[in-house]
């Protein structure tokens, strides 16, 4: 168990937070951190949330924040590290995978369903970023799921198959898969797994890329910034996400509740409302005026917690 630290948040003298660590179907030790309104009640069953983290982020940064918050709404909060990245287990580090991120949540859900003061019947999720699409994943399977959040959703598999705006090519989508194939031979062999360039570049400028720029304003400045987010995944998780879409089965999930946040001029808000488009009833897509993607990771003033809690309270409390 590594010690929890460098949280970009303060804790809320109204809330508490124990570091807890259980282990996915897989055997991957999960570090998570659980939340509880400060003189909370074990002897009652109460309802429960987990919280997951944006594509490269930790459990210190926007999740903790969201956890917060709900927790001092009432609620049982679990914000975890995906497998092979922060503090959980697995090797090698910061691999991605969609099965085995999808499967976190449903381990999520294992530990809160199996604790005495949680009502395994009132769980459900949020998704942030790229969460959002694995919580969709999770909820399609996990019928314990009751229901589902996301905020500045990402689908990375077909971010990852079909590129930012869907601008790949087939071309384009086989030269990666080519290279990917030369790279699987080259760690076969005992090379060190390949790490694309940051997602958040350091050291950017009013001519990086903006979308680059807005996640390096957050993970590489003391905004974000914590030593596990390193905004990096091995290069060959790339095949997996181009094979295996996450959103096939979004319809399954009703009658269960989906309510999609996105900000206003946020560069990802396709995902949000093309998800809301697949997804069958009930459903909302709310957007947040004035908000972009990572403004919703940590901009307690535009978060719009309210709304969370009158969908968490309908339909979990």
């Amino acid at each position: 168990m590594f010690p929890n630290d460098n949280y970009i948040f303060d804790l809320d003298e109204n809330v508490t937070r124990k570091a807890v660590s259980y282990k996915n179907r897989y055997g991957i030790s999960i570090s998570a951190d659980l939340y509880q309104p400060k003189g909370f009640d074990e002897s009652q069953q109460n309802a429960a949330i987990v919280v997951g983290p944006p594509y490269g982020g930790v459990k210190e940064q926007g999740p903790g924040i969201y956890a917060q918050n709900m927790a001092m709404r009432g609620f049982v909060v679990l914000a975890f590290d995906p497998s092979f990245n922060g503090y959980s287990g697995g090797e090698p580090r910061h691999l991605s995978s969609p099965e085995i991120f999808v499967e976190d949540f449903s381990a999520a859900v294992d530990y809160l369903g199996t604790r005495p003061f949680v009502d395994r019947e009132r769980i459900g999720v949020i998704g942030m970023c790229g969460s959002g699409g694995f919580a969709i994943s999770a909820a399609q399977v996990d019928r314990r799921i009751k229901a589902v959040a996301t905020v500045s959703m990402y689908d990375i598999s077909r971010a990852s198959s079909k590129g930012f705006q869907d601008s790949f090519t087939e071309e384009t989508r086989n030269l990666i898969l080519d290279q990917v194939a030369e790279q699987r031979y080259a760690e076969f062999l005992g090379n060190a797994p390949l790490m694309p360039l940051r997602g958040a570049p350091i050291g950017f400028d009013e001519n990086t890329d903006p979308v680059g720029r807005e996640f390096g304003e957050f993970y590489s400045t003391p905004r974000g910034y914590h030593p596990n987010s390193i905004t990096q995944f091995t290069a060959t998780s790339t095949m997996s996400f181009m094979n295996f879409p996450l959103l096939t089965h979004i319809k399954s999930i009703s009658p269960r509740p989906i309510l999609f946040v996105m900000g206003e001029q946020a560069h990802s808000r396709y995902f949000s409302e093309d998800a809301y488009e697949l997804a069958a009833d009930p459903k909302e897509l709310y957007v947040v005026p004035n908000a972009g993607h990572v403004d919703l990771y940590d901009k307690t003033d535009l978060i719009p917690f309210d709304k969370l809690e009158e969908f968490f309270t309908k339909n979990v409390a």
